[in-house]
């Protein structure tokens, strides 16, 4: 690179106070050089794996188990490695003992009879594995993977090339000494978690980490410890972001929820929330009711008693009718949400226990409603009053869920542009003929659309839960919040309405249609893809949107392929309660440097059967697209990025060179 020094020096006038503190990281021209020469190598090596998935739905088991297995591509590896060499039987073996090692190891004491030879056997096999899955990395990037109390050791062995026979002596003696001091199992779990780590360079949740299933705390455990992830919030996470950050409403809705699929234990065990009063509460106000049409749902294995069930039901109940009042509260607040057709309670004829919908009278299937005035049904009795202030109370002090929400914030986004991929949950908010949207937010009357509407939502949500100097703010980002679970415009919801009063109250199905937004009619719309591609600043002819909240039913014939491949729905079902409607358990999608691949996954059993019958979940991969050439980091993101820093070095050299900076020795 040459300069004239009148072009050098202008140029440098704006620049010298950002290469001054560049210089502290790289105080000599020798230190820039060899950073310079680090990042151009990195450039050319193939571009990391990133694995998609969505709507997980708290089923932590299914989970955790395509995160250790990458979904497949563990398995794959070893059998490249050691497809010619293994039988099947060993190769699910080996597969295993990396997914579950502690476990694993545990069932191997007691059927090896010589454990030593296991371990070498082992330990050789895992470390072939481990080079195979880092060959695509950087030696640092796998060094800062490196467990910390054996990194020198896996480098060491990791890194042994295959012409150096006089060395062998020296490798296979640091394998007997790891087996000799009784560190083996040790070395194990470590390799084990190591190849885990290195099968995955980024992690992408599309939305609903939360609700249906058992464990969404349990999830958020493991996507908070993981190396590289972010996630797009879907209404479903929204939802518990308002109830952590204080929302009545939100907080009456989680609850319903977790009532409804008999979810309290993540409610009480996994975020210590005491569930005490809302059950004194209903015992004070429903003993006497049935509460037929709030039966929960069980979709767990868990045994429930018929008394569990029932205190559960009238729980569901009295948590349900204040949801109502508080949601009217919200609508009669915020009249530019358009909800008012959501107002129920005041339509319902007390007396004759009917309501009146859209000029029609229907019966209800419960006219028993202990805790509501006709003449004001929106109004909070007394009661009510005091047990949602405990409820709150114990959302706002839960140090658990407080933990999980922030990383919801810190990694956590509407939507995310990532390696040519346009990544939301629900939908972009879209007028029959395909255009976007106007939608107003706020009392200024001021009216947003497409991508600078998912920008004003972000910032309001976030202010709903940060903006502790402002309670009007605060209390108006929260309410958005809200409005993000189920408003008509929400591009996280996507219908025109949820229908939750009528499916309790209402046998007639008429009145449980909640119409999908002209959106996920458009979904084949290539000429839609394009309009959003340009909207969002990405290249229509090599970008995709990545979707997940509507469930592809397989079974019923949709694909999840839409718009000749340029936009992909990824919600498989981890739910176990889509799964017969979906026909499968969930797909992840692949990006690799050869292209998309979209796997699709069989139901999980559980994760005894997958240690002590050593059975994987069976998956099945279709290529989408396949690379002409392999990608490269530099093709990707972050490639941008490190050719940005190589600019930077380089005008810092520059400034060494011609004495703007002196080297620092």
């Amino acid at each position: 690179m040459i300069y004239s020094n009148d072009d050098v020096i202008q140029g440098f006038d704006e620049e010298l106070r950002y290469l001054n503190l560049l210089s502290k990281q790289f105080p000599t021209i020798a230190s820039a050089c060899t950073e310079i020469i680090n990042l151009q190598a990195i450039l050319n090596l193939p571009k990391g794996t990133e694995h998609f998935l969505s709507d997980i739905h708290g089923e932590c088991e299914s989970f955790n188990h395509v995160i250790k297995n990458g979904s497949g591509n563990i398995k794959r590896k070893i059998t490249e490695v050691y497809g010619d060499t293994l039988s099947e039987k060993e190769i699910k073996s080996l597969a295993t003992l990396i997914y579950y090692p502690e476990q694993k190891l545990e069932i191997i004491h007691k059927q090896e009879e010589d454990i030593e030879e296991w371990y070498r056997i082992t330990i050789y096999r895992l470390i072939e594995i481990s080079r195979k899955a880092a060959f695509k990395y950087s030696r640092m990037k796998v060094r800062k993977a490196l467990p910390e109390e054996f990194a020198y050791i896996i480098e060491e062995l990791m890194h042994r090339g295959p012409e150096e026979y006089d060395k062998e002596e020296y490798y296979s003696g640091i394998i007997k000494a790891i087996i000799k001091i009784g560190r083996a199992d040790e070395f194990i779990i470590a390799m084990s978690k190591l190849i885990q780590r290195l099968v995955i360079d980024r992690l992408h949740i599309v939305g609903d980490i939360f609700d249906r299933g058992p464990g969404a705390d349990v999830v958020m455990d493991t996507i908070t410890k993981y190396h590289s992830v972010d996630i797009q919030w879907g209404n479903h996470d929204v939802l518990w972001m308002g109830a952590a950050a204080g929302s009545v409403a939100c907080i009456a809705t989680v609850l319903r929820i977790c009532a409804r699929y008999v979810n309290l234990d993540t409610i009480e065990d996994g975020y210590g929330i005491n569930m005490l009063p809302l059950a004194t509460f209903a015992l004070e106000f429903y003993n006497s009711d049935e509460c037929a049409s709030f039966k929960p749902i069980v979709e767990s294995d868990k045994i429930y008693t018929d008394n569990d069930l029932k205190l559960i039901a009238k729980m569901h109940k009295a948590i349900s009718i204040i949801q109502f009042k508080l949601e009217g509260e919200i609508i009669k607040r915020r009249p530019h949400f358009n909800m008012e057709d959501r107002l129920l309670l005041n339509k319902i004829n007390y007396s004759e226990g009917t309501i009146e919908l859209n000029g029609k009278t229907y019966s209800l299937n419960d006219k028993c409603f202990p805790t509501i005035n006709p003449d004001k049904p929106y109004e909070l009795t007394q009661e009510e009053r005091e047990l949602m202030e405990k409820l709150k109370s114990s959302f706002l002090n839960s140090e658990k869920l407080q933990k999980h929400v922030r990383f919801l914030f810190s990694n956590g986004s509407m939507y995310l542009k990532f390696n040519s991929n346009l990544l939301y949950h629900g939908c972009i908010p879209v007028n029959d003929d395909g255009s976007f949207k106007k939608v107003k937010i706020g009392s200024s009357g001021k009216y947003y659309s497409g991508k600078s509407y998912f920008d004003r939502l972000e910032i309001l949500v976030r202010e709903g839960y940060f903006h502790i100097n402002n309670p009007e703010a605060r209390l108006y980002g929260m309410d958005i919040t809200w409005y993000l679970w189920t408003g008509p415009d929400s591009p996280l919801f996507g219908k025109d309405k949820m229908t939750t009063f009528e499916r309790y109250f209402i046998d007639d199905k008429e009145t449980h249609v909640e119409k999908k937004s002209p959106y996920f009619k458009l979904e084949d719309s290539e000429k839609m893809c394009r309009m959003i591609f340009e909207e969002f600043g990405l290249n229509p002819e090599v970008s995709h949107i990545i979707n997940g909240h509507m469930p592809v039913k397989l079974k019923s014939g949709e694909s999840p392929i839409r718009a000749n491949g340029k936009l992909l729905v990824i919600d498989g079902g981890f739910s176990r309660a889509y799964q017969k409607a979906t026909g499968i358990a969930g797909y992840t999608l692949i990006y690799n440097s050869y292209g998309l691949l979209l796997v699709s996954h069989d139901p999980f059993e559980s994760t005894q059967v997958a240690i002590e019958e050593e059975k994987d979940i069976h998956s099945t991969t279709m290529v989408l697209e396949k690379e002409v050439e392999r990608k490269r980091v530099r093709d990707t993101d972050d490639g941008e990025k490190l050719i940005a820093q190589i600019k930077d070095l380089e005008m810092l050299l520059d400034a060494y060179r011609i004495g703007l900076i002196k080297e620092q020795r």
